[in-house]
């Protein structure tokens, strides 16, 4: 079985795919060991180690470096966030993704440029043609921003997100990620009524996994959470413990 046919059918509602999110090969290493059966990268831990903000500043060359090490480093499936695919066609992209080793991505519909959110039928024409050049090599999760940019009122953020989720899934994405709501109750109607798995991410409201799970949610992940943890650690007690000339490490 391929590492893109193992990632697609990790993804059951109702029984979710936790993917942490790496951005370097040591902590991609650290997800694995740790029993996860997938990693994911998130754009903007990957953004911050190379020294660029979020949003398509690094170079596209620089994210595709990173991504090759993290699946070169690590035996199960990588899924890359792609953000809006840096601007490149949709044939150059497959062309240059797959030569990562990572076997699916993330592409957004909002332009990182401008905040806005791209014409859903340019989005599902772009994700029609990814999947084109791609064939089932690459598990395409399509995220999608109407909360994220609060697109119009609540109801009709719903309503905007139901909308495209129906085209990008029939444009051939294999998962919907609606990034940017924690209520449950939004959730649990989007799973419902989107056809096919639907991604969330943790820590949008006090949830655990298994909130998600309940409501039908196939797919968790975490962005760059676990990234900030850890710098927020190193910036908050390690470094002024060294500067007051305490030992950052004791108890």
């Amino acid at each position: 079985m391929s590492l893109a046919t193992t990632l697609r059918e990790l993804h059951v509602p109702g029984t979710p795919l936790v993917v942490p999110n790496a951005w370097d090969a040591a902590s991609a290493r650290l997800v694995e060991a740790a029993g996860f059966p997938a990693v994911a990268t998130s754009s903007n831990a990957t953004a911050a180690v190379l020294g660029y903000d979020d949003g398509e500043h690094a170079p596209v060359e620089d994210v595709l470096t990173a991504a090759a090490r993290i699946a070169r480093a690590v035996s199960v499936p990588v899924t890359v966030d792609f953000e809006r695919g840096y601007r490149l066609a949709p044939a150059e992209l497959v062309e240059r993704f797959a030569a990562t080793g990572a076997v699916g991505l993330n592409l957004e519909d909002s332009d990182p440029a401008t905040g806005q959110l791209v014409d859903p039928a340019e989005q599902a024409d772009f994700l029609a043609a990814v999947r084109a050049a791609a064939g089932d090599a690459l598990v395409i999760n399509a995220r999608t921003d109407a909360f994220l940019r609060q697109a119009g009122t609540a109801e009709e953020q719903v309503e905007t997100t139901l909308d495209r989720a129906a085209r990008y899934l029939d444009a051939g994405a294999d998962c919907v990620y609606p990034i940017g709501t924690g209520d449950l109750d939004v959730i649990a109607t989007l799973a419902t009524q989107i056809d096919g798995p639907v991604n969330v991410a943790y820590g949008q409201g006090a949830h655990s996994v298994a909130d998600y799970a309940t409501r039908g949610v196939a797919r968790v992940s975490f962005g760059p959470m676990f990234q900030r943890h850890l710098y927020g650690m190193f910036a908050g007690s390690v470094l002024p413990a060294l500067q007051a000339d305490r030992n950052p490490f004791a108890g």
